[in-house]
């Protein structure tokens, strides 16, 4: 997608430090964070809503978090995070590529 900040994070054509990458997706900081530690999984692929899943874009959402249960500790997660898709304007989505939120490093506040 042409105009998607996360597709050209993923494309290189916006320098942004990796944390984690694969031929899937990529984990980076997020640039306002909402906990002392938080990040954002992107897929490599783009669609924007949970609504556009089909079979292909649910194999790639499953791989996601197979790969977070496996690397939240070089995250300095080890004690806990929450998982958040923000989906929609009234769901706070900011950049409309789907992306997994991790949020960590500290006692998060209920909501």
């Amino acid at each position: 997608m042409e105009n998607c900040i996360f597709c050209k994070i993923v494309a290189g054509e916006i320098p942004s430090p990796r944390l984690y990458e694969d031929d899937k997706m990529i984990v980076i900081r997020d640039i306002e964070p909402k906990a002392k530690l938080h990040y954002l999984c992107i897929p490599k692929t783009h669609f924007a809503y949970l609504s556009e899943m089909d079979s292909e874009k649910a194999e790639i959402l499953k791989y996601c978090f197979e790969k977070i249960a496996q690397i939240y500790p070089t995250l300095g997660l080890e004690q806990g995070y929450r998982v958040i898709i923000n989906q929609g304007e009234n769901g706070n989505q900011t950049v409309p590529h789907l992306h997994i939120h991790l949020l960590g490093g500290e006692k998060l506040k209920d909501f």
